[in-house]
């Protein structure tokens, strides 16, 4: 990809030197060794998740043989076994097994569902296919009888297997996009993300797919809102600002994180979130940086520890001068994440962000990245991003 003439508003050079300051910081962070205390999850290709599968399957038909009374081991993802690691920045799933028993009345529901997703991971495998969650749920729906069994029976057999989803070909539905300064290869089909209009490319669950070819970016912007997308897409924002940009709508789903992750990692480049200045915007941020904890197994593969918050920060709406009536009421949900976060090991750790978090339950008003717009259309792409680009005004 051609490198393209800039006019930017803003003072690029001073901006590339802020970028490269944060990423020199946190680039041991990143190169972190995982803890003792925690398992290993792989990546795998399809032959070597193929080898893992049939490995377990025969020590259980080996067991059988032996005892009639087989069991199956696996890391529990109770809360108490998920650990924030300082040192990596990252939620993990600790050592403690659980064991699923195949003699007992009450798991003979559990353990048929396991051994119908086991069955249905081969089939993806040796034809080299994908299927969404709720593809596998109606392959049974008896059997699974709720979409959250067949969801868990999935979760179960990855960390059976030590691997991720994505590594079983069970993919979620697509649910966001991107655009900006990159092209990629899926599959066969070469594809500039800057000549897709304003609905830009929907990031493919399917990324074992997905090649970077090249680009030219100067960091990567992850929105939570569609809105905010679709005002930076239809000002074309990343031809003035090199960047790429991606969204989720909402919480980053597996795919939309662990493309995220993949672009930070091969095109090293720094990585903002820009969300909602209320604690649901604090929390989507943190699943994209630290992981969630209901994967946090496959944390290593989904999070982006390096990834700071842009805004909106509870400080912006004073600073930009967003007007009363375009804040809103936290309620007493609102009140209760609030603190919630703030008893985060993660969250205390960061004295910006507790900061933050403290000015939002004192002043206890939230506000949408469109408040913005309060000020104009524009003020977003053409004042709030550069300047806060320029200054570095980010946690």
């Amino acid at each position: 990809m051609a490198k393209k003439e800039n006019s930017t508003k803003y003072d690029m050079d001073a901006t590339k030197k802020l970028l490269n300051e944060m990423l020199n910081k946190e680039s041991k962070k990143l190169n972190a060794d995982l803890p003792e205390d925690t398992i290993k999850i792989d990546d795998l290709v399809r032959k070597q998740a193929l080898e893992r599968l049939y490995n377990l399957v025969d020590q259980l038909i080996e067991e059988i043989y032996a005892t009639g009374k087989p069991v199956i081991e696996l890391p529990s993802r109770s809360n108490s076994n998920i650990i924030w690691d300082e040192k990596s920045d990252l939620l993990l799933l600790g050592k403690q097994i659980q064991k699923k028993q195949f003699h007992t009345l009450t798991s003979v529901a559990d353990i048929t569902r396991l051994m119908r997703v086991m069955e249905i991971i081969n089939e993806l495998l040796q034809k080299n296919i994908h299927a969404t969650k709720r593809e596998i749920f109606y392959t049974d729906v008896k059997l699974f009888n709720d979409q959250k069994n067949s969801d868990k029976s999935i979760e179960d057999v990855s960390t059976m297997l030590y691997t991720t989803r994505n590594s079983t070909h069970i993919v979620a539905s697509a649910r966001g996009s991107c655009v900006g300064r990159l092209r990629i290869r899926d599959r066969n089909d070469i594809i500039d993300l800057e000549g897709l209009g304003s609905g830009g490319w929907g990031i493919s669950p399917m990324l074992d797919d997905i090649e970077i070819i090249e680009s030219d970016a100067e960091f990567i912007l992850v929105v939570e809102k569609d809105a905010a997308m679709m005002r930076l897409a239809e000002a074309r924002f990343w031809r003035q600002y090199p960047c790429i940009i991606l969204t989720s709508q909402g919480v980053g789903n597996v795919a939309v994180r662990m493309f995220l992750k993949r672009l930070r990692n091969e095109l090293k480049l720094p990585v903002f979130s820009l969300v909602d200045s209320d604690p649901y915007g604090h929390y989507i941020h943190s699943v994209y940086m630290r992981g969630s904890k209901r994967l946090s197994y496959e944390s290593p593969f989904l999070a982006t520890p390096d990834i700071k918050l842009l805004g909106v920060l509870t400080r912006d709406l004073d600073k930009y001068n967003v007007p009363d009536d375009c804040r809103l009421p936290m309620s007493k949900r609102d009140i209760k994440r609030t603190e919630e976060l703030l008893k985060e090991d993660y969250v205390k750790k960061n004295p910006e962000w507790e900061k933050d978090l403290k000015l939002a339950l004192k002043y206890k008003k939230k506000a949408e990245i469109q408040a913005l717009s309060s000020h104009g259309f524009e003020f977003l792409t053409e004042k709030y991003l550069p300047e806060k680009l320029t200054t570095g005004d980010w946690i």
